[in-house]
């Protein structure tokens, strides 16, 4: 089984860019622009769906918007993955706690990134 949590918080070699003096207010922007990234690609392929169900006459938009999941699988599905999707979103606050238990770090330096913080 893939473990999603740990391939979110996977990250590149080197240090992070940051645009912004405050660490706080760089967290909520990767925040943000992962939920816009995620947001925007799922509503394009859900208009496309949509269209194409309806365009078809196999599902309308009522029966959609009035969808209950129908079984405790179905729920658990959409539960894995609305964890996932979370998972991804505050990929940042992950990365940066990782950071903090780093044993290479000096006292120093990790005081100072809990000051950022």
């Amino acid at each position: 089984m893939i473990d999603h949590i740990k391939l979110a918080s996977s990250k590149s070699k080197g240090k992070r860019p940051y645009f912004h003096e405050d660490p706080a207010v760089e967290r909520v922007l990767n925040i943000t622009m992962a939920i816009a990234g995620e947001l925007a690609v799922m509503r394009e392929r859900m208009d496309t769906i949509e269209r194409l169900l309806e365009k078809k006459g196999l599902v309308s938009q009522e029966e959609i918007d009035n969808y209950v999941p129908e079984s405790k699988e179905e729920e658990t599905q959409r539960q894995e993955w609305h964890s996932e999707y979370i998972s991804r979103v505050l990929r940042i606050v992950q990365q940066e706690m990782e950071e903090l238990e780093n044993p290479d770090k000096s006292i120093a330096d990790i005081a100072n990134d809990i000051d950022k913080m």
